[in-house]
């Protein structure tokens, strides 16, 4: 936040102190003094990258290009504070070792998969592709 406003970057500082403001509500939530783990902290700027694409999608459905453009550059902003995303050689290689972990073998219990999966690829993956993966490896067996 500090460089944003050294710089006169106005954008970022606007969605540094929203995210800021939502772990803050998130901590009060979570109760008396506790601090948000950097797992859930990933998760709170993931979900705010998923409302900003969900925007998107609207406003451009709406016409309103302009504002399309202004959720396009938060999301940016966002996603730099996020890990790299895992390819997919990387995620079909998490998939199979999640799968040999929960003993699953058919895709009745991919959520034994997920509930593996889903807490160590948080702000690298999106939750439907991991699903997808699974699915293809545990139809595979």
């Amino acid at each position: 936040m500090k460089e944003g406003m050294r710089a006169g970057d106005s954008e970022r500082v606007s969605v540094v102190r929203l995210l800021r403001s939502t772990i803050k509500n998130k901590e009060i939530d979570k109760g008396k003094g506790q601090k948000l783990t950097e797992e859930e902290v990933l998760q709170v700027i993931a979900s705010a990258v998923k409302q900003r694409k969900e925007s998107i999608e609207l406003f451009e459905k709406g016409g309103r290009q302009d504002l399309a453009d202004k959720e396009k550059k938060e999301m940016a902003l966002l996603q730099s504070y996020l890990p790299q995303p895992i390819s997919d050689e990387e995620l079909r290689a998490k998939v199979k070792e999640a799968i040999a972990q929960s003993g699953a073998n058919d895709v009745k219990q991919m959520g034994k998969v997920m509930k593996i999966l889903v807490p160590q690829l948080v702000g690298r993956a999106e939750g439907d592709s991991i699903s997808r993966m699974v699915r293809a490896c545990l139809e595979q067996k």
